[in-house]
């Protein structure tokens, strides 16, 4: 059965950094590109960045590019966002995905704000 479960959200003052990561279980993780979503209520999935399964190649969105950094350890079956001059446009749930298995986690808050 396909697991993921995010963690590290939380709240983060404007400027500051976050750390979020995905533990992911059920299939061979280290076969498989993973992505990082956002969800803000009323407004569409947005796509933050992607990795390939071997971690070599990254995509980040253009709302992202130059404050994310994507990353995996595939001995530990984890996926991380290292989240960086954070602003309150990045207050959102922070959700994981495995490319090509349609599976999505639960998600973990992160809030922007004094």
């Amino acid at each position: 059965q396909v697991q993921l479960v995010e963690s590290g959200g939380g709240l983060v003052q404007p400027g500051g950094s976050l750390r979020l990561s995905c533990a992911a279980s059920g299939f061979v993780f280290s076969n498989y590109a993973m992505r990082w979503f956002r969800q803000v209520p009323g407004k569409e999935r947005e796509l933050v960045a992607r990795i390939s399964a071997d971690g070599t190649t990254t995509y980040y969105g253009d709302a992202v590019e130059g404050r994310c950094t994507i990353s995996r350890d595939n001995s530990k079956n984890e996926m991380y966002l290292q989240m960086d001059k954070m602003g309150p446009d990045d207050t959102a749930v922070y959700i994981c995905n495995v490319l090509g298995l349609g599976r999505w986690g639960q998600g973990t808050l992160v809030t922007v704000s004094l």
